[in-house]
């Protein structure tokens, strides 16, 4: 059911992506998801005027390992100028697809009139995609929601608005900025969205495994599918969903074992990119995931707020 997409000149064999999150997808669990079956992966949101002013830590979040292609770098701004700079900037650096987030809900972006709060601003919104897509070579995508709130459902007219501007793909959340996480993902909107353009749609929105990754493209006729919190903790699921696809049955899950390996893993390549005092600190947010539902987890929680070193994290895991 998953065909080969080409997004501008850049071809995704298995159009089944990691979407962006930030904390989460850094080099070293993208990856991991590339290793076990995600076709396409991108970056942590980056601020494009942090780009400009040259901040140390926002090139940090960049960095990109030669074996995560293709990769998608994520920018965000509203500012028309900053972001053709920005992307002028970061032209020569190793990402394949430039994507624009014009999703995110949380506060202090949608306060700047970024992320999802370009959506109320049609003329914002083509400003900002223009720049970027006259800025560079490199395909633009761009992620949306279904609309700002329950009052403004305007993916479809969002999605023909970016497709004018010259996109090469759209990636739509299936819900509003109100809804935040909560609720569920609109598959109808999707499927909309997918009527209304030519470009390449993906879909985005709870999907966890491989029931629900074949109802999103079933009931949306989406060409992709991008997952995000379904992937926390979980890098296994795209070679799950995959499977499930092509044979109709449900894989056995990873074992207790699979899964501890896993974590120690993912600490000792967070170690090695950012240093063991970073990368255990790092490494608490996904061993809370990676074990999230086990009888035990309450306890390995509190035991790694405590752990400092590598060998210490090991021996939890062992």
């Amino acid at each position: 059911m998953l065909k080969e997409v080409m997004i501008g000149n850049v071809k995704v064999e298995t159009p089944l992506g990691l979407a962006p999150l930030a904390g989460v997808t850094d080099v070293s669990f993208r990856k991991l998801c590339r290793e076990h079956g995600a076709g396409i992966v991108t970056t942590e949101m980056v601020s494009a005027k942090a780009i400009v002013y040259k901040n140390r830590n926002t090139f940090a979040l960049m960095k990109t390992a030669p074996d995560e292609h293709p990769c998608a770098v994520q920018l965000f701004g509203s500012d028309p100028e900053a972001l053709s700079e920005a992307v002028k900037m970061i032209e020569e650096r190793p990402f394949d697809i430039i994507d624009f987030n014009m999703g995110c809900p949380v506060p202090k972006v949608v306060r700047n009139k970024e992320g999802s709060a370009l959506m109320t601003d049609t003329r914002a919104a083509y400003l900002a995609i223009s720049a970027l897509v006259n800025s560079t070579k490199k395909p633009v995508t761009v992620k949306i929601r279904a609309g700002f709130d329950s009052e403004h459902i305007n993916a479809v007219k969002i999605a023909k608005l970016a497709q004018d501007c010259g996109v090469s793909m759209i990636a739509v959340h299936g819900r509003t900025r109100e809804q935040y996480y909560s609720g569920k993902a609109d598959l109808n909107i999707i499927r909309e969205v997918k009527k209304a353009v030519s470009v390449p749609v993906f879909g985005n929105g709870d999907v966890t495994d491989g029931p629900s990754a074949e109802r999103m493209l079933n009931e949306t006729g989406c060409d992709g599918i991008l997952i995000g919190r379904g992937a926390m903790g979980n890098p296994w699921v795209f070679e799950q969903i995959k499977y499930y696809l092509q044979t109709g049955k449900m894989p056995a899950p990873p074992s207790t074992e699979e899964v501890f390996d896993m974590i120690i893993t993912h600490a000792k390549m967070l170690c090695e990119e950012n240093g063991e005092a970073m990368g255990i600190r790092q490494m608490r947010t996904h061993a809370a995931c990676y074990v999230k539902g086990f009888r035990c987890a309450a306890k390995i929680r509190q035991k790694m707020n405590h752990i400092q070193t590598l060998e210490e994290l090991k021996a939890l895991f062992s």
